[in-house]
């Protein structure tokens, strides 16, 4: 048991608060908009008014949308003081940026730990995330208790960044997924065959990742007219597919499948699909 700071109560800053709880931790929250604290006061979770309120923290997990926002919080943990403690940023980021916010946390004395995770809020909730970290043998070792009540898989990449390398390699072929799934759906158009069969067939065939096998309904649902709101959204799959194309230009590489693919999330995003989930991009893609 231990005190833990979660910074950014989104969808899964909230999932962590509530899940760490419940596996008999103290966790203080805090969010720059504070009434997005809400959900993980009412499950249990202290908030805190500002960065310096949590010093007495024995470790702070970051939650956040992106390498500003985590720079931000970066400058105003260290302005407060994070000499001898724990950072673990489970934040989707380039790894250049990672490496700059790790060295950063290191020169203010600071332990930290790059830890993205695969899964989204059920996984979370139930201790059943991916853990991809970065950092040093002695971070890490220090994250892992805490990591691996909310994950059922937690593996040491290397040193810091190399869990970002890792999360936007997990990612990238999810995101690119329902593009080639609404592709395969077009060639049963006038086939006779349902979507719920189709599905079905795809899901226990060699074409079925786990996403397919765990959301077959909301697949089939969406592809029958109704979408539904995403836990990891069009929006986050665009982000995460747009880091991965930036990593890949920054090391001289072109990827035409992704690069197809972002075409596709932009065109669903201007339309307003953004929160919905991904199999939305399958349905659009198969309406075009």
């Amino acid at each position: 048991m231990a005190r833990i700071a979660i910074i950014g109560t989104g969808r899964m800053g909230t999932a962590f608060a509530k899940r760490l709880i419940e596996t008999g931790n103290t966790v203080v929250v805090w969010n720059r908009t504070q009434d997005r604290t809400k959900a993980a006061a009412e499950a249990g979770a202290e908030v805190a008014q500002s960065l310096s309120d949590l010093g007495d923290c024995d470790a702070i997990l970051l939650s956040l949308q992106n390498a500003d926002a985590v720079g931000s919080v970066a400058t105003g943990l260290i302005a407060s003081g994070v000499s001898g403690r724990l950072v673990v940023d489970t934040s989707t980021l380039l790894p250049d940026d990672t490496r700059e916010i790790a060295a950063r946390f290191a020169e203010a004395g600071a332990d930290f730990v790059d830890c993205p995770v695969g899964g989204t809020v059920g996984p979370a909730l139930k201790g059943q995330l991916l853990g991809m970290a970065g950092g040093t043998e002695a971070a890490f070792e220090r994250a892992r208790p805490i990591m691996e009540q909310l994950c059922k898989r937690v593996e040491h990449l290397g040193p810091a960044g190399s869990g970002a390398h890792m999360k936007l390699a997990v990612n990238l072929p999810l995101a690119i997924y329902w593009q080639t799934l609404g592709e395969a759906l077009a060639m049963l158009v006038d086939s006779g065959i349902p979507a719920d069969v189709a599905i079905s067939v795809i899901s226990d065939s060699s074409a079925g990742p786990a996403v397919l096998k765990n959301r077959g309904q909301v697949v089939i649902d969406t592809l029958n007219g109704t979408d539904q709101p995403g836990t990891f959204d069009l929006a986050g799959l665009s982000k995460d597919l747009g880091l991965a194309l930036e990593q890949a230009s920054r090391k001289g590489r072109r990827m035409p499948l992704s690069e197809a693919a972002q075409k596709s999330y932009a065109a669903a995003l201007a339309v307003g699909l953004d929160g919905f989930d991904g199999a939305t991009l399958t349905r659009f893609v198969l309406d075009k």
